[in-house]
């Protein structure tokens, strides 16, 4: 069953869909009154649907079931240093297809331009279509951070304050934080085995210039273990990617969790 998207806020009676989506619906996949489709809101709420009446912008839906799925037990966040990049559409839709929990862009010293002050509409779109192909019921939060390492740090200090993962403060900082960088020693691999069992991980690489020391000092005394990636100097959107993908093969492949 095709998969659309419905924000949290307009989940309620009567369900409505309306622009790109209505337009999927019935342009795309030529819906009419009486077909059943399915809809997510990126929160892990899916439900199905039987379309009762369209218009030419509009479909009007009636509710015929849905489920709350429980949030991941292990959740990846990646923070990420601002560049200017052709590839961003492409690791906002892999995070998506990988499973993160959270993107920060944050303005490092070596960042190429300036992070926007709010996450751009055209992002979350990239992640819905993402979403609808892989059936992943989660869309990752995005933040941008435009004060530097002390800013991502507050900002992740306060999940511990939030019920969605409140688990932070249990994880311990020692496994639940890390620094990926390019000085690291090759012999200082990142391991998923090291991730905690449950509640937020922190990942956070540099830009495409790469980390200032003084950045990687304040990141490494507020508790983030630094790990290497190997010998290569790989670019910033392979570097999270094959983290990423790390911690999914290691959800995947039915190994013991650490």
């Amino acid at each position: 069953m095709k998969s659309l998207y419905l924000a949290p806020e307009q989940w309620r009676e009567p369900f409505q869909l309306e622009g790109p989506e209505a337009h999927h619906l019935l342009t795309v996949l030529r819906a009419r009154p009486g077909t059943t489709v399915r809809l997510f809101d990126g929160h892990g709420r899916i439900g199905d649907f039987i379309v009762r009446t369209v218009t030419r912008k509009t479909a009007r839906l009636d509710l015929l079931s849905q489920q709350r799925l429980p949030r991941p037990r292990r959740e990846i966040h990646l923070a990420m240093g601002w560049n200017k990049a052709s590839r961003r559409g492409w690791i906002l839709e892999k995070a998506v297809e990988l499973g993160a929990a959270g993107l920060i862009f944050w303005q490092a010293s070596r960042s190429q331009g300036k992070v926007p002050d709010q996450p751009k509409e055209s992002w979350v779109d990239h992640m819905i279509n993402a979403a609808k192909q892989c059936g992943n019921p989660w869309l990752p939060t995005i933040s941008t951070v435009a004060g530097g390492p002390d800013e991502v740090i507050s900002l992740c200090s306060s999940w511990a304050h939030q019920a969605s993962i409140q688990d932070w403060s249990q994880a311990g900082p020692e496994i639940g934080k890390f620094l990926i960088w390019e000085s690291v020693s090759p012999s200082d691999l990142f391991d998923p085995g090291q991730l905690p069992d449950s509640g937020p991980v922190l990942l956070v690489f540099g830009p495409e210039g790469g980390l200032a020391e003084g950045e990687a000092q304040v990141f490494i005394d507020n508790g983030y273990l630094p790990r290497s990636l190997g010998r290569s100097t790989l670019r910033w959107e392979t570097a999270a990617l094959l983290c990423l993908g790390l911690c999914y093969w290691r959800t995947q492949s039915g190994l013991p969790e650490p």
